[in-house]
């Protein structure tokens, strides 16, 4: 059986299909992504229909597609936890069988005073906080002392807000490399987060696209480890370097959002390189899911919904597509503005491979990991139950 040459792997950052078994545990039970948008009389999603993506086992819609053109499954998270950091590293083949640390009550006195000597800065708030709301409320004081707005929410973070015009945001990524060799053990936050703005008052103040996230490495080797060893390419696009502190990455194509996320894929899909491209799209989480903007995330699902007949249009025989997502997020699920514990979607199409296979329901997103790795010929070590065969790949 011959290999893939090219996998485009894209993450819907927090597009869950519905509620997992363990979602009361989480507080979320009832939850469903998918479930709300399709409520949306914004959506158009003509193309992930024709895939699949409504023929998922669970998935609650009034039609499906009778001849889909991709496989299709659901994956269920076997890592205690419903964060980025952990759903990507787990898509790559890393269970995380404990959560990340949180910080409801903000982050204990001896962290912040050691990360204010560290940086020789004194800190503002340090509680949980909406990221919009934070740099309103404490804005005007950060320009007036000079103090760093620190602030954390139900996820396993440690955000630090700055005005451009008093902390260029260079400054601020150094401040944040340093928050981040501090941060380890049981203040080990998954991510520490840069979170530039502007403005000249509460009513104007806004977050600008220059955020930056440092992550945890990875605890053990990923997928992305194992293909660069192999001597093939491995494109992050998006915040993937962040999530996985560049390990793995032979390039990095950062983002503002997801339209410039799409344009990037799109390139990619007309270039020469053999290998992975793993993209996250993160504005469905980031704008549209933690706001409770239904409309809005229906909005960003058609927009990458019109992208995808030119992507597939560019991919040739020996080229793989996969959509699938980290965790969920539902914007219509109002008791919190947290991540919701659910299944995620997995779509994968392919020229040469047979389509409308249902793999049902699997455990483990590593199934997707263990599955490129399969599909490259590239020997790895993963958490995660390979599906190659079952996408009878024949000839390819």
């Amino acid at each position: 059986m011959k290999q893939a040459k090219r996998v485009f792997l894209i993450v819907l950052d927090s597009f869950g299909v519905g509620a997992a078994p363990d979602a009361a545990d989480f507080g979320d039970e009832g939850a469903d992504t998918l479930g709300r948008v399709l409520q949306s009389p914004q959506l158009e999603i003509p193309n992930l229909t024709r895939l699949g993506l409504l023929n998922i086992q669970g998935v609650k819609a009034n039609r499906r597609e009778a001849s889909p053109l991709g496989s299709y499954a659901r994956l269920r998270e076997v890592s205690r936890g419903k964060d980025t950091t952990i759903g990507h590293w787990e898509l790559a083949g890393v269970v995380s069988p404990s959560p990340l640390p949180t910080f409801p009550e903000g982050f204990p006195p001896e962290c912040i005073e050691a990360f204010e000597k560290a940086v020789g800065r004194g800190v503002l708030c340090n509680k949980p906080y909406s990221g919009t709301q934070v740099i309103r409320d404490y804005g005007m004081e950060h320009l007036a002392t000079g103090k760093l707005i620190v602030y954390t929410s139900a996820d396993s973070v440690f955000q630090i807000a700055a005005h451009e015009s008093l902390i260029p945001p260079k400054e601020l990524y150094e401040i944040c490399r340093k928050a981040r060799a501090l941060l380890t053990g049981p203040w080990g936050v998954g991510r520490v987060i840069a979170r530039p703005f502007e403005g000249t008052g509460p009513d104007n103040f806004t977050r600008t696209p220059r955020r930056h996230d440092f992550s945890l490495l990875p605890p053990r080797p990923t997928l992305l480890d194992a293909v660069k060893a192999a001597r093939l390419d491995v494109i992050g696009v998006g915040k993937i370097h962040d999530i996985f502190a560049g390990s793995g990455l032979t390039l990095t194509l950062r983002t503002a959002g997801n339209t410039e996320g799409i344009a990037r894929t799109l390139e990619l899909a007309g270039q020469e390189f053999r290998g992975l491209a793993f993209i996250n799209l993160v504005d469905f989480d980031m704008l549209y899911g933690h706001r409770r903007d239904v409309d809005g995330y229906a909005r960003a699902l058609s927009e990458f919904d019109r992208s995808l007949p030119a992507l597939m249009e560019q991919l040739g025989p020996e080229d793989l597509l996969m959509i699938t997502a980290d965790h969920g997020c539902d914007p219509g699920f109002t008791r919190t503005t947290d991540h919701t514990r659910e299944y995620v979607p997995w779509l994968i199409w392919g020229r040469a491979l047979a389509p409308g296979q249902d793999l049902g329901t699997i455990r483990g997103f590593g199934a997707v990991g263990a599955t490129i790795a399969q599909a490259l010929g590239v020997p790895a070590k993963l958490e995660g139950e390979g599906q190659w065969e079952a996408l009878n790949p024949g000839d390819f």
